[in-house]
């Protein structure tokens, strides 16, 4: 019988250690990280010292962990009526609710009291302001009320940035929120195509997501606008934080390919064509890691 249980209990072990990691959505958890690495490199003007990297991206991936272990518990009401969620793991049984909530907890609280002990008090505070940004004001409040959700829910997502920032200088300087805006600008444009291709699942729950209240042609000229004003403003960074040649190649070649994208949506929804809003979804990451790699590589060359 031990024989038969043992690899029972192992297969159980590996599907909880499993529903518990995607509670932690670590695709966005990727993300978040692509923008707070670079910046310390920024920060530090050249290679950071690596344990003090090492430490934040632990702390700040279990901070993110927790806003999105947190945002599953709340959404998974509508979660179990969309086919983009129907396979999370408070939809499937994987996980119960009453331990997702724990789990968030636990990661919330570890995840400051990590920051606070391994870089300061600062880069904790703005990690726990984040997860209260992201489940509060944006899950609870602006998600099922406002179209305009994402955009001001968006800002949680802005923070990586300052926390990368202060854990090196232990305070905040004009280059970071130049780089805060920035994403801040970038976040709509990336959610809405999202929300076009999935915008039966958004009317279906009643969560007014801009792809899913208006047309593809007024989807598309608020992408269009939003990437124009994300790539200006990436421009600032060059005098602000005094970037160099390859910052500044890589801002306007991948800025230009992200808002060619986003015309490409605004026309073919003009013109009655098929439209592929996953096309500028893809770009947005693609253009979003560029020019972060970017803001790292910069600091290291002497031109």
């Amino acid at each position: 019988m031990a024989h038969l249980g043992q690899p029972y209990s192992a297969a159980y072990l590996g599907r909880k250690v499993r529903a518990y990691f995607q509670l932690t959505k670590p695709r966005v958890m990727e993300l978040l990280l692509v923008s707070t690495v670079p910046v310390m490199f920024l920060a530090a003007q050249g290679v950071p010292n690596l344990w003090l990297v090492a430490a934040t991206v632990i702390g700040g991936a279990m901070s993110a962990g927790s806003a999105a272990s947190f945002n599953m518990y709340i959404d998974r009401d509508i979660d179990v009526h969309m086919h983009r969620t129907e396979n999370r793991p408070l939809v499937t049984g994987a996980a119960s609710p009453r331990g997702a909530l724990i789990f968030s907890w636990v990661l919330a609280i570890v995840s400051t009291a990590w920051l606070w002990a391994f870089t300061n008090l600062l880069s904790a505070a703005l990690s726990a302001f984040a997860i209260f940004f992201y489940v509060v004001i944006y899950t609870l409040i602006l998600k099922r009320r406002t179209e305009q959700n994402i955009v001001w829910g968006g800002i949680a997502g802005c923070f990586p940035v300052l926390i990368g920032w202060t854990a090196v200088t232990g305070s905040v300087a004009w280059p970071p929120m130049v780089l805060f805006a920035v994403i801040f600008l970038w976040t709509p444009p990336h959610y809405w195509p999202l929300s076009m291709k999935y915008k039966g699942d958004y009317s279906d729950v009643d969560v007014p997501m801009l792809g899913a209240t208006r047309n593809g042609a007024q989807v598309g000229i608020q992408v269009i606008l939003y990437a124009w004003a994300t790539v200006v403003c990436s421009l600032l960074l060059i005098p602000v934080g005094h970037m160099g040649l390859v910052y500044s190649v890589a801002a306007v070649v991948f800025g230009g390919w992200f808002i060619y994208e986003g015309h490409v949506l605004y026309s073919r929804s003009v013109r009655g064509l098929l439209v592929r809003p996953m096309r500028v979804f893809s770009a947005s990451i693609t253009y979003l890691t560029l020019l972060f790699l970017a803001v790292a590589i910069d600091p290291l060359l002497p031109f």
